[in-house]
Protein backbone atom coordinates (compact mmCIF):
# COMPACT_ATOMS: atom_id res chain seq x y z
CA UNK A 1 0.00 0.00 0.00
CA UNK A 2 1.49 3.37 -0.90
CA UNK A 3 1.06 6.52 1.14
CA UNK A 4 -0.02 9.88 -0.31
CA UNK A 5 2.54 12.60 0.45
CA UNK A 6 2.42 16.07 -0.98
CA UNK A 7 0.43 15.06 -4.05
CA UNK A 8 2.65 12.06 -4.88
CA UNK A 9 2.26 8.42 -4.00
CA UNK A 10 5.31 7.11 -2.17
CA UNK A 11 6.75 3.66 -2.63
CA UNK A 12 5.94 1.18 0.13
CA UNK A 13 8.78 0.60 2.57
CA UNK A 14 10.23 -2.89 2.46
CA UNK A 15 12.80 -4.24 4.87
CA UNK A 16 15.76 -6.53 4.23
CA UNK A 17 14.74 -9.71 6.09
CA UNK A 18 18.10 -10.50 7.76
CA UNK A 19 19.59 -7.18 8.91
CA UNK A 20 22.89 -8.78 10.03
CA UNK A 21 23.92 -9.75 6.49
CA UNK A 22 24.64 -7.68 3.36
CA UNK A 23 21.86 -6.97 0.87
CA UNK A 24 22.88 -9.62 -1.63
CA UNK A 25 20.63 -12.08 -3.41
CA UNK A 26 21.94 -15.14 -5.25
CA UNK A 27 22.24 -14.50 -9.00
CA UNK A 28 20.15 -16.55 -11.42
CA UNK A 29 21.43 -20.11 -11.52
CA UNK A 30 23.55 -19.77 -8.37
CA UNK A 31 22.85 -22.08 -5.42
CA UNK A 32 19.87 -20.73 -3.48
CA UNK A 33 18.54 -18.59 -6.33
CA UNK A 34 14.89 -18.39 -7.30
CA UNK A 35 13.89 -21.26 -9.62
CA UNK A 36 17.35 -22.81 -9.30
CA UNK A 37 17.30 -26.11 -11.20
CA UNK A 38 18.09 -28.85 -8.68
CA UNK A 39 17.69 -31.73 -11.11
CA UNK A 40 14.41 -33.22 -9.97
CA UNK A 41 13.03 -29.98 -8.49
CA UNK A 42 12.99 -26.18 -8.68
CA UNK A 43 13.81 -23.88 -5.78
CA UNK A 44 10.74 -21.84 -4.80
CA UNK A 45 12.43 -18.90 -3.09
CA UNK A 46 15.84 -17.46 -2.28
CA UNK A 47 18.26 -18.59 0.40
CA UNK A 48 19.94 -15.89 2.49
CA UNK A 49 22.82 -17.52 4.35
CA UNK A 50 23.36 -16.17 7.85
CA UNK A 51 24.67 -17.44 11.18
CA UNK A 52 22.18 -19.45 13.24
CA UNK A 53 20.22 -17.20 15.57
CA UNK A 54 20.42 -14.12 13.30
CA UNK A 55 17.35 -11.90 13.59
CA UNK A 56 14.69 -12.18 10.86
CA UNK A 57 12.28 -9.26 10.29
CA UNK A 58 9.10 -8.90 8.23
CA UNK A 59 9.74 -7.52 4.74
CA UNK A 60 6.33 -5.81 4.77
CA UNK A 61 3.57 -5.36 7.32
CA UNK A 62 0.69 -7.80 7.30
CA UNK A 63 -1.04 -10.64 9.13
CA UNK A 64 0.47 -13.96 10.16
CA UNK A 65 -1.62 -16.54 8.30
CA UNK A 66 0.30 -19.77 8.94
CA UNK A 67 3.00 -21.15 11.20
CA UNK A 68 4.37 -24.59 10.53
CA UNK A 69 7.28 -26.94 10.12
CA UNK A 70 9.71 -26.01 7.32
CA UNK A 71 12.08 -28.98 7.55
CA UNK A 72 12.16 -32.07 9.73
CA UNK A 73 14.34 -35.19 9.99
CA UNK A 74 11.05 -37.10 9.88
CA UNK A 75 10.77 -36.08 6.20
CA UNK A 76 14.45 -36.00 5.12
CA UNK A 77 17.10 -37.57 7.36
CA UNK A 78 19.71 -34.81 6.95
CA UNK A 79 17.26 -32.00 7.78
CA UNK A 80 17.09 -30.44 11.23
CA UNK A 81 13.76 -29.34 12.65
CA UNK A 82 13.04 -25.78 11.49
CA UNK A 83 9.87 -23.73 11.33
CA UNK A 84 8.17 -21.33 8.95
CA UNK A 85 5.99 -18.24 9.20
CA UNK A 86 3.71 -17.04 6.40
CA UNK A 87 2.60 -13.40 6.43
CA UNK A 88 0.02 -11.95 4.06
CA UNK A 89 0.92 -8.34 3.29
CA UNK A 90 -1.61 -5.55 2.96
CA UNK A 91 -1.09 -5.84 -0.82
CA UNK A 92 -2.12 -9.52 -0.72
CA UNK A 93 1.36 -10.99 -1.21
CA UNK A 94 2.27 -14.06 0.86
CA UNK A 95 5.78 -13.94 2.30
CA UNK A 96 6.94 -17.29 3.72
CA UNK A 97 9.98 -17.18 5.99
CA UNK A 98 11.35 -20.72 6.26
CA UNK A 99 14.10 -22.57 8.06
CA UNK A 100 13.68 -20.58 11.27
CA UNK A 101 15.00 -21.74 14.64
CA UNK A 102 12.58 -19.64 16.66
CA UNK A 103 9.30 -17.91 15.89
CA UNK A 104 8.27 -14.80 17.82
CA UNK A 105 4.75 -14.30 16.41
CA UNK A 106 1.46 -16.22 16.47
CA UNK A 107 -1.13 -16.94 13.80
CA UNK A 108 -3.50 -13.98 13.53
CA UNK A 109 -0.92 -11.44 14.75
CA UNK A 110 -0.57 -8.18 12.84
CA UNK A 111 3.08 -7.36 12.23
CA UNK A 112 4.78 -4.20 11.03
CA UNK A 113 7.41 -4.11 8.32
CA UNK A 114 10.79 -4.41 10.01
CA UNK A 115 9.34 -6.16 13.08
CA UNK A 116 11.37 -9.12 14.39
CA UNK A 117 9.45 -12.34 13.66
CA UNK A 118 12.05 -15.06 14.32
CA UNK A 119 15.64 -16.23 14.06
CA UNK A 120 17.63 -18.10 11.41
CA UNK A 121 17.91 -21.85 11.90
CA UNK A 122 20.46 -24.51 10.99
CA UNK A 123 18.55 -26.45 8.33
CA UNK A 124 21.10 -29.19 7.59
CA UNK A 125 22.62 -31.81 9.86
CA UNK A 126 25.84 -32.12 7.87
CA UNK A 127 26.84 -35.23 9.83
CA UNK A 128 23.98 -37.04 8.08
CA UNK A 129 24.75 -35.75 4.58
CA UNK A 130 26.47 -38.45 2.51
CA UNK A 131 27.41 -39.35 -1.07
CA UNK A 132 23.76 -40.24 -1.79
CA UNK A 133 22.54 -36.74 -0.84
CA UNK A 134 21.79 -34.23 -3.63
CA UNK A 135 24.91 -32.39 -4.88
CA UNK A 136 23.60 -28.96 -3.83
CA UNK A 137 23.11 -30.26 -0.27
CA UNK A 138 26.65 -31.69 -0.15
CA UNK A 139 27.95 -28.36 -1.47
CA UNK A 140 26.17 -26.39 1.28
CA UNK A 141 27.83 -28.51 3.97
CA UNK A 142 31.25 -28.28 2.28
CA UNK A 143 30.93 -24.47 2.16
CA UNK A 144 29.73 -24.23 5.78
CA UNK A 145 26.44 -22.76 4.57
CA UNK A 146 23.95 -25.00 6.40
CA UNK A 147 22.08 -22.16 8.13
CA UNK A 148 19.88 -19.73 6.22
CA UNK A 149 16.60 -17.96 5.81
CA UNK A 150 14.62 -19.51 2.97
CA UNK A 151 12.34 -16.71 1.72
CA UNK A 152 9.41 -17.26 -0.63
CA UNK A 153 6.90 -14.92 -2.21
CA UNK A 154 3.64 -16.42 -3.47
CA UNK A 155 0.16 -15.59 -4.67
CA UNK A 156 -1.23 -18.42 -2.52
CA UNK A 157 0.10 -20.80 0.10
CA UNK A 158 0.79 -24.29 -1.18
CA UNK A 159 0.47 -27.17 1.28
CA UNK A 160 3.44 -29.48 1.87
CA UNK A 161 3.16 -32.67 -0.12
CA UNK A 162 2.36 -33.34 -3.74
CA UNK A 163 4.37 -30.90 -5.88
CA UNK A 164 5.75 -28.85 -2.95
CA UNK A 165 8.08 -29.89 -0.12
CA UNK A 166 10.68 -28.01 1.91
CA UNK A 167 10.80 -24.98 -0.35
CA UNK A 168 11.09 -27.02 -3.55
CA UNK A 169 8.64 -27.59 -6.42
CA UNK A 170 8.63 -31.14 -7.79
CA UNK A 171 5.87 -30.66 -10.37
CA UNK A 172 5.87 -29.14 -13.82
CA UNK A 173 6.52 -25.41 -13.90
CA UNK A 174 3.28 -24.44 -15.55
CA UNK A 175 0.57 -22.01 -14.55
CA UNK A 176 0.09 -23.91 -11.25
CA UNK A 177 3.52 -22.69 -10.01
CA UNK A 178 2.38 -20.11 -7.42
CA UNK A 179 5.72 -18.44 -6.64
CA UNK A 180 7.27 -15.11 -7.62
CA UNK A 181 10.86 -13.97 -7.47
CA UNK A 182 11.27 -12.19 -4.11
CA UNK A 183 14.35 -10.41 -5.43
CA UNK A 184 12.31 -7.89 -7.41
CA UNK A 185 10.58 -6.83 -4.18
CA UNK A 186 13.81 -6.69 -2.14
CA UNK A 187 15.92 -4.52 -4.45
CA UNK A 188 14.99 -1.27 -2.68
CA UNK A 189 14.67 -2.69 0.83
CA UNK A 190 16.04 -0.91 3.87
Amino acid sequence: MSAWRGGKASKPVRYWPVPAIPHRLPNDGEPGSFREDRGDRRHCGVDLHAPPGSIVVAVEGGTVVRIGIATSPDKVTYWNLTRSVAIESEAGRIWRYGELAAILVCEGDRVAGGQMIGTVGQVLDCGKVDAGSPPYIRDLCTRGAASMLHLELADRLPADGGDYLGGNWFGKEDRTFPFRDPGAFLKDSR
